[in-house]
């Protein structure tokens, strides 16, 4: 059985990277401060005691779960975009991709964005979830590229009694007619502050919990942003609460353009909606640039032309004169006297 890679918060993004391509799975210890659980249970800590149980075997009939997390707390920031959690979520999905357009052979990177957050206490007497894939959710055959990166947050010590996330390393690299069992799994332990990430493709499951006490946990996922979002971020996360977080977090709440064109807004960058004060003026805004990006293509065209009657004028010369000779000369000058007036 394989032992979990464990890494420091100031280790380097490269070491996590080849840890999540290799096990599919790594621990961050430390990876949340102080300040940041201090903030996340003062705004997470009341709505999770006061919610209900589960209603489903699958997700836990002594579990509690609540979504929509950045619209109940700013203090995610620094764990989505924690350089060993968003990092490496951005080198081993944002990869080029080579298409055809024409003739013309190009590569587009993909963007990523939040998919889906969730806080969960399961309490004791709750037994094993059922082994599953998270990137599951999109039908994508295995093995194959990345399309998400899973963070889960101690907000209490995990331990193997009170039911820490089981995960199979490696699993990401199986085939879709291989089953799971538990007996592979390991209990991902840890202090509260460390996270556990795991590529999509890693089976993975909630422990049962044994003690006498729930064990917490903070969930989310960053997705290739060309695929549909698993918690519906527009619904979940109103206007008011999105414009609380910094803009590199408005864009991965899905505020942002993925090349090669999805999520635009009147062809523009939808983030623009976020800096009217309602969609009629962005609306306005994103015709005066659409209007704006004509006129430039028009004199870019224009120039493109010209340029286009030079060469093909020089062409013409050189082909039908002769070096040397006179006529030649005389039928170079006319030309280019032509063009220039």
């Amino acid at each position: 059985m394989t032992a979990l890679i464990r890494v420091k918060p100031d280790a380097a993004p490269e070491e996590v990277v080849e840890a999540l391509e290799r096990d599919g799975v790594v621990i961050v210890e430390g990876l949340a401060d102080e300040a940041t659980m201090k903030g996340l249970w003062a705004d997470l800590g009341p709505d999770l005691e006061a919610s209900d149980y589960c209603e489903s075997g699958y997700d836990g009939h002594r579990t509690r779960r609540i979504s929509s997390l950045f619209a109940r707390t700013t203090h995610l920031t620094p764990v989505v975009t924690h350089p060993l959690y968003l990092g490496p979520a951005r080198t081993i999905m944002q990869r080029p991709v080579p298409i055809w357009i024409g003739r013309s052979r190009i590569e587009m990177t993909p963007n990523i964005h939040i998919s889906a957050t969730q806080a969960i206490q399961i309490d004791p007497g709750q037994g094993k979830q059922p082994l599953h894939r998270e990137d599951t959710l999109y039908l994508r055959p295995h093995p194959g590229p990345t399309i998400r990166l899973q963070l889960m947050l101690a907000m209490t010590d995990f331990t193997a009694e009170n039911g820490a996330t089981l995960v199979i390393p490696g699993s990401h690299h199986w085939d879709d007619e291989r089953a799971p069992r538990y007996a592979e799994s390991i209990p991902a332990e840890m202090p509260a502050g460390s996270a556990l990430l795991f590529t999509g493709g890693v089976y993975h499951c909630g422990g049962r919990n044994d003690s006498d006490r729930p064990r917490v946990g903070l969930t989310l996922s960053l997705d290739v942003a060309n695929l549909r979002q698993e918690e519906n971020q527009y619904i979940a996360v109103p206007r008011e609460a999105v414009l609380a977080h910094p803009e590199e977090v408005r864009r991965l709440l899905g505020y942002d353009r993925c090349p090669p064109g999805v999520g635009w807004f009147e062809l523009q960058d939808p983030h623009m909606v976020l800096e009217h004060d309602d969609i009629a003026q962005a609306r306005a805004a994103a015709d005066l640039m659409g209007l704006n990006a004509s006129r430039e293509n028009a004199v870019r065209d224009d120039t493109v032309r010209e340029n286009a009657v030079r060469e093909n004028t020089h062409e013409s010369v050189s082909r039908e004169g002769v070096p040397g000779d006179d006529a030649s000369r005389e039928a170079t000058r006319a030309p280019r006297e032509t063009v220039d007036a």
